[in-house]
């Protein structure tokens, strides 16, 4: 067999494989009677919409440089070609990730979850549209990633809450292993489709590699619309007075009748809810943890642009076969999975065993402290390729590896730390906060790459040195937070 029929053969083998799970048919195998007949069209629909994401993305900054960037690939203009497709990239992901607080505030005051999500579909499936058909056309190609964004960002605010409306308290116990599938059709969705949309780019252009996700999004909204009569819909609560911007404007906006002494959100008090605003000071004593969290991010969604234009300087061959450097990233949603329960059972009972309490907080700096390293790893392998020379992939691996760890001490400990320690009332809005942190962050590493192609303050970081300008700014953060996080008040609200 050819490698090009090779390859058609397995991206073939994978649609099928794809379709038949966003259809339904793997979902249904797995389901009886005792489930709401919602489900499949629900878990359909954002297994595609992960598919369409990750799968355009992995692809997305590598084609920006050749087709828009650098098309005569002039080794000159490559550093700055390649700054101004990080650019795009991170302001793409920022505002796919500023999207859900708005997305929420949508469904849950006046239109529903049901809505939102099939409008924002029909819209999500417009920009891949214009992604395959303008692909030489960057100003209305940049449309196309805008409305990808807010489609991103609309659907991801409501689908997992979507989920848990359709349960009732005769099977409600089956909700958890439901969210395990539901989970596991985004990862499945996102590790696939960075394997194989690369295939498709590489053997038949971006028509298809941004047409494919578009075409199973199209699928995934016909699907989700058919279920409509099967769906728990839960219906818009109104504009609710008593919620964290309403108040933390109006503290603001009359801060000079604080008294001595007093917090000043304790001013809203006289307006609005005393219990809501004690809730909402609770929300910022998280917020003060989650300030430190956008530089990770800065660093860590380099993994998907950065780091797969170094993958394209590198040795890639493994186990005979070489890797596309769009591929590469794929390992790092398997070590994800992997190092979970490695640490959930393994790394933290072992310290705690030896009286070294693995608390939040603590997790959370050992996590800021193996991002360092992670890019540590990356910025001496960008050393080597500065230098002419062409190291091996595995050094990449190793830093997903790390990259992959860090993920699992910030993360999943500031996602469980956000649910801990809001009250009820704030859990959903610690939610769009989490989100934000990753919005923000993609937004400075975006203004970063685009002083470097502008030849602006941060033009001389390039290379090599990019990465260890990152490197500077987390090790100072990381000094910041070793001071300031004994400091912070803590209070569970798991039991309430």
């Amino acid at each position: 067999m050819q490698k090009s029929e090779y390859r058609f053969w397995l991206i073939s083998y994978w649609f099928k494989l794809i379709t038949d799970y966003f259809t339904g048919k793997l979902i249904t195998r797995f389901t009886d009677m005792a489930y709401p007949k919602s489900l499949p069209y629900i878990i359909a629909n954002e297994a595609a919409e992960r598919f369409s994401f990750y799968g355009m993305r992995s692809i997305l900054t590598t084609f920006l440089v050749v087709q828009f960037f650098n098309p005569a690939l002039n080794p000159s203009l490559q550093g700055i070609a390649e700054a101004q497709a990080n650019e795009a990239t991170h302001f793409f992901v920022s505002l796919a990730y500023a999207v859900p607080f708005l997305g929420a505030v949508a469904a849950d005051w006046f239109f529903g979850k049901y809505k939102v999500i099939l409008w924002i579909s029909i819209l999500y499936c417009f920009g891949h549209l214009i992604l395959s058909m303008f692909e030489k056309d960057f100003d209305v190609f940049r449309i196309g990633l805008v409305l990808i964004a807010i489609g991103a960002g609309g659907i991801k605010s409501c689908v997992s809450a979507n989920v848990g409306d359709q349960f009732n308290a005769e099977n409600k116990h089956l909700l958890t292993k439901v969210y395990g599938w539901f989970y596991f059709s985004i990862n499945a969705g996102s590790a696939v489709s960075t394997l194989v949309i690369p295939l498709v780019y590489a053997a038949y252009g971006p028509k298809w590699a941004f047409g494919i996700p578009g075409i199973l999004m199209a699928v995934s909204t016909l699907i989700f619309y058919s279920g409509r009569k099967t769906y728990v819909r839960v219906p818009p609560a109104g504009i609710k007075k008593d919620n964290f911007l309403f108040i933390s404007v109006y503290a603001l906006a009359h801060f000079y009748k604080r008294k001595p002494g007093a917090s000043l959100l304790d001013v809203a008090k006289e307006r609005f809810n005393p219990e809501k605003v004690e809730d909402i000071k609770a929300v910022y004593r998280v917020i003060g943890i989650f300030s430190f969290i956008p530089l990770f991010w800065a660093m860590w969604d380099q993994n998907l642009s950065e780091w797969v234009l170094q993958a394209g300087k590198l040795d890639r061959h493994i186990l005979g076969y070489e890797l596309l450097p769009q591929q590469v990233q794929t390992v790092n949603p398997f070590f994800l999975l992997l190092l979970i329960p490695v640490f959930n059972y393994g790394i933290y009972p072992f310290f705690e065993r030896r009286g070294i309490k693995t608390s939040p907080l603590r997790r959370i700096g050992a996590g800021l402290i193996l991002m360092v390293i992670s890019f540590i790893v990356i910025a001496i392998l960008q050393g080597a390729v500065d230098k002419g020379l062409s190291p091996s992939i595995w050094w990449q691996v190793l830093a997903y590896f790390i990259l992959a760890a860090a993920e699992v001490m910030v993360s999943v400990t500031c996602l469980e730390y956000a649910y801990t320690h809001a009250p009820a009332s704030m859990k959903s809005t610690m939610g769009a906060v989490w989100l934000l942190t990753i919005a923000v962050g993609n937004f400075f590493t975006a203004l970063v790459n685009r002083s470097i192609s502008n030849q602006g303050f941060f033009s001389s970081f390039q290379g090599a040195s990019y990465y260890w300008l990152f490197i500077g700014l987390m090790l100072v953060l990381i000094l910041i937070y070793l001071v300031v996080s004994p400091r912070i008040k803590e209070q569970s609200y798991l039991h309430q």
